[in-house]
């Protein structure tokens, strides 16, 4: 089972050979998921850290700040983490960034969970479906995070221009 190489370093530059052919989306594309390094992961986890123990204890704030904004940071926040724990137990068998079945998968597990068998089993909490509102806009945002270099690359084109001493 291969999990790391120097290859996969984050911060290493992509393959000369592609950025010199031109086809530098291509090597863009080709980037490996980060797991708990992933730049959105660890926003979302400093937010959650500053909104539970500096904004929430200290201010008052509106519904939002106090009940949803951290079920909106439950994918970018623990998703990573989790799919992190699959690859070292082997159950997840590459390194790109999640897909859309991928993500839905843990948010519909997730809410399940959340908002279903756990205030039915602990009789504590509510389930509450404006929260598994909050998890899936944080799983849209996550979706589009992830996958906006997808958006098709066109490399600029430079007209021919003849060479005025051509016959």
């Amino acid at each position: 089972m291969r999990l790391a190489s120097a290859r996969d370093h984050p911060f290493e530059a992509p393959h000369r050979d592609r950025i010199w052919r031109g086809n530098f989306c291509a090597a863009l594309k080709s980037a490996a998921f980060r797991y708990w390094r992933d730049p959105l992961c660890i926003a979302a986890c400093a937010a959650y850290a500053v909104n539970r123990w500096l904004l929430k204890p200290h201010f008052a704030m509106g519904p939002f700040m106090r009940g949803h904004f951290a079920d909106t940071l439950l994918i970018p926040a623990a998703l990573p983490l989790v799919l992190w724990l699959q690859r070292r137990l082997g159950l997840r068998t590459h390194d790109a960034m999640p897909e859309g079945g991928e993500i839905f998968l843990h948010l519909a597990v997730w809410a399940f969970i959340a908002e279903g068998a756990g205030p039915f089993l602990t009789h504590r909490g509510t389930a509450d479906w404006r929260d598994v509102a909050a998890y899936s806009a944080g799983a849209a945002v996550c979706y589009v995070l992830w996958h906006w270099r997808k958006i098709p690359c066109r490399r600029a084109r430079t007209p021919v221009i003849p060479c005025p001493d051509a016959p």
